[in-house]
Formats: C-alpha cells, sequence, structure tokens
C-alpha cells in the first residue's frame, strides 16, 4: 500500500515547522516543494522531504506531482504564504483533490479588487484609491485627505505599509513604493487607503465558520508592527456578533468559504471597518495563541480539511492567551540579549523565543521582520494573563549600539561591514 503524503507549496518561517510535525502526527509524509528550501531551516534540521522546484512554475508543479503519485498516494496539497494559495487551487482542481477556488483567491489576493468585491457588496471599507504614479498617489491622497496609508496592492507581513502624515511622507514613501527594490511580489500599483482610526481586531475564520476573534495593538507609528495580540479579544456578545456577521459578508463577497480566512478590523466611530481579507491561516503565533486558548490545533485540523477527512474546532476550554513581541527602538549592532531562560520560568508562560544573537545587525524594515523575539503566555483571564507577561518580559534584557554615523564612518581608520538582518 502505498503511503499517505501530503504536498506543502513552500515552507514558512513561523508555522512551516508545526506544519511538518502536525502532518506526521496524521499519519502522513510531508513533501515541500521550494524555490529555495534553504531558506527554511528545519527542512534540513528534521529531515523532510524536499524537492527544488520553480513554485511559480504551473507545469513544472504538475510534472513533479505526477511524479509523486508513481510512488506515494497523495492525499492533499496546500501551502501556508497566500502568495501560492491560488497555484495550490489549481493543482488541487487538476489532481482532483480537495481546495480552494483559484479564480476567488487571485481576485482577493490583489487588494484593489478586493476592495471593489467589498464595496460593491455595500461592506464598510476605507475609502481607497489605486495609483501607479508619484502624480496619481498625490492626487488621490488629497481627494481620500491626509493622513492615508499607503501600500503596495499585493503583498503581506505589513511590508511596505505606512502612515503618511504629510506630503513629505507621502512623496518619501511613494519613491520606495516605486523603485522596484522592494522585497514584496508586486505589480507597481500602489493602494492610497483613508486612515482608519479605532481598536483592530482579526477574526480567524475556518470554512464559513468564524472561530476565533482576536485583538492586538501596534509599535509607534507611521508603521504597523505588532507590539502584543490577545485571544479571545475582549468584546461584547453584540460586538463580536457584529464582527462575526461582517466577516461572512466579506466571504459571501468574495466567493470564499473553503479554508482558513483572516479578516482584519477596525472598531470605528461607525462601528467594525474591514481593513483586509486574507485568504489563509494566520501566520505568527496565532496558531499557538488559539490552541492555548480553547485547546485546539488550527494546523492540524486544516490539514484534515485539506487532505479531505472531518475536522473538529469545538472547543475544549476558555483561556486568554497573548503574545508580546520585542521591538528593538534603533538600529544597531545587538551588544547583547539574555534573561530568557528566567522568562520562560514565569508561571503561566507559555514561550519564549528570541530571533537575534549577540552580535548581529538589527535593522527595523517596519513590518513583521522588526520583532527580535516574542513572549507568550496564558491563564483563565486577560488581566493575569498581561501581568504574566509584564513579569516575563522584565526579565528580557537586550543592549544595541547605533550604527555609527556617515561622519563617524569618516573619522574611523578601520572600515565597517554589518551582518545581515535575521528574519523572524
Amino acid at each position: 500500500m502505498a503511503t499517505s503524503a501530503i504536498i506543502l507549496l513552500e515552507g514558512h518561517r513561523s508555522i512551516g515547522l508545526p506544519y511538518v510535525k502536525a502532518a506526521r502526527r496524521l499519519g502522513l509524509h510531508p513533501i515541500t516543494m521550494s524555490a529555495d528550501p534553504t531558506q527554511y531551516d528545519y527542512l534540513a534540521a528534521e529531515g523532510t522531504a524536499v524537492i527544488h522546484v520553480d513554485t511559480e512554475d504551473l507545469d513544472a508543479l504538475i510534472r513533479e506531482c505526477s511524479r509523486l503519485y508513481a510512488t506515494y498516494d497523495i492525499a492533499g496539497i496546500t501551502c501556508l504564504y497566500e502568495s501560492f494559495y491560488a497555484t495550490v487551487g489549481k493543482l488541487c482542481r487538476h489532481f482532483d483533490l480537495p481546495g480552494p477556488n483559484p479564480a476567488s483567491i487571485e481576485r482577493c489576493c490583489d487588494k484593489f479588487a478586493q476592495r471593489q468585491l467589498l464595496a460593491e457588496a455595500g461592506i464598510p471599507i476605507p475609502a481607497y484609491r489605486v495609483a501607479t504614479s508619484a502624480t496619481e498617489v498625490e492626487r488621490s491622497a488629497a481627494e481620500i485627505g491626509l493622513p492615508v496609508i499607503l501600500k503596495p496592492a499585493v503583498g503581506s507581513g505589513s511590508m511596505g505599509v505606512r502612515l503618511c502624515r504629510n506630503v513629505d511622507e507621502l512623496a518619501k514613501h511613494t519613491t520606495y513604493l516605486l523603485r522596484g527594490k522592494q522585497i514584496w511580489l508586486s505589480s507597481p500599483s500602489i493602494l492610497v487607503e483613508e486612515f482608519t482610526q479605532g481598536p483592530f481586531y482579526s477574526a480567524e475564520i475556518m470554512g464559513h465558520e468564524v472561530i476565533a476573534i482576536g485583538a492586538a495593538d501596534f509599535g509607534p507609528p507611521p508603521h504597523f508592527v505588532f507590539n502584543e495580540c490577545i485571544f479571545p479579544a475582549p468584546l461584547t456578545d453584540v460586538e463580536y456578533a457584529r464582527i462575526a456577521e461582517l466577516s461572512l459578508s466579506c466571504l459571501r463577497a468574495l466567493d470564499l468559504g473553503w479554508g482558513p480566512t483572516n479578516i482584519e478590523f477596525r472598531w470605528t466611530t461607525r462601528g467594525p471597518v474591514v481593513i483586509e481579507v486574507n485568504p489563509r491561516l494566520a501566520g505568527g503565533t496565532t496558531p499557538q495563541r488559539f490552541q492555548l486558548a480553547c485547546g485546539v490545533d488550527l494546523i492540524t485540523e486544516h490539514i484534515k480539511l485539506v487532505i479531505g477527512e472531518e475536522w473538529d474546532l469545538g472547543k475544549r476550554h476558555s483561556y486568554t492567551a497573548v503574545t508580546r513581541y520585542l521591538l528593538p527602538d534603533r538600529d544597531g549592532i545587538l551588544d547583547r540579549i539574555g534573561g530568557d531562560s528566567r522568562a520562560a520560568a514565569v508561571p503561566g508562560v507559555a514561550e519564549v523565543k528570541l530571533y537575534v544573537e549577540p552580535k548581529t545587525a538589527v535593522i527595523r524594515n517596519g513590518d513583521y521582520r522588526d520583532a527580535i523575539g516574542y513572549v507568550i503566555a496564558a491563564s483563565p483571564d486577560l488581566a493575569q494573563t498581561q501581568a504574566i507577561l509584564q513579569r516575563a518580559v522584565d526579565l528580557i534584557d537586550w543592549s544595541i549600539t547605533p550604527f555609527p554615523t556617515p561622519d563617524e564612518q569618516e573619522q574611523s581608520a578601520a572600515p565597517y561591514f554589518s551582518a545581515p538582518t535575521q528574519v523572524p
């Protein structure tokens, strides 16, 4: 009898390893297809099967999957990044496997097309325009009114997203987005969006079921880097119902409803406003927080869905789980960092993780890569969890020596070299 396998299209730095381990617990042989497997350290560490292939080439992927069918019983195909989710849908249709609608995923991943569909359905969203030149950005910002948010029309992880509060910031960030050197996979289109203010919430959905709503706050503007994330959000029953109802309206408007979806909101003076719909399971520490809060392993249940098995999202208990990210306040060389073992020993702390080591360059990008670590804690209520977190975070300390200024570099006889940034 052939071994059952699951194909993971590309890995993931934060939740890739949990997917591999969950697949194995379900008796599956995980196989990762990647254009650059070396970017995922856990693949070699875990001895995971890897196929080096151009994951942008659908025909090449079909050939590799067809070759695997000669050896394995392919139970399912999925991915962890939304940029490959439409490709996953196409592969699933080709091989008659459960999967998402690729056309719906492609429309959703285009932030401009997504907003058009949401607006047509009467769903509250920020005012927006799309621009492809500095002149169009300037005109769009004038029509909407400063401050505005500028972001790539395609992207994730808050990469390239910035609050522009005046014309100088607007011009500078427009130049940055149009210069063509960004890491994200994007057309030159820029989304110019109203700055919608209010508490931030995110709905986690599987299929057509809202399974949880979380809350979060951010580090200082003009960027949107998560500082603290909470599960479940401290909402009244009425507030929860309004966000849940609006979430399901988004699914209908975008023709989604297979697999995981993450929807971000701001609660404004007019109620919840949809900021973004992401056709994927949220990354980072979201699955871990959900499991601590509810006793449900989202990753395992997602894999069950992918392979066509019955999945169960019934909550086993009710705790409050919170992640606090460690955010540096400057760029420079990390001289020292420590206290993580003491922090991990605080009762109620579930995990402490540091991404960087001493003598590493710390360069803030204004997105998820800025965090140099995190602490997760859980307890029966929010106040207790936050107190536990604070005790743990207070035990972690680090020191960063700023990079020398141009004048200091000129005065120095020794050349200065910076190490590469560590990415969570």
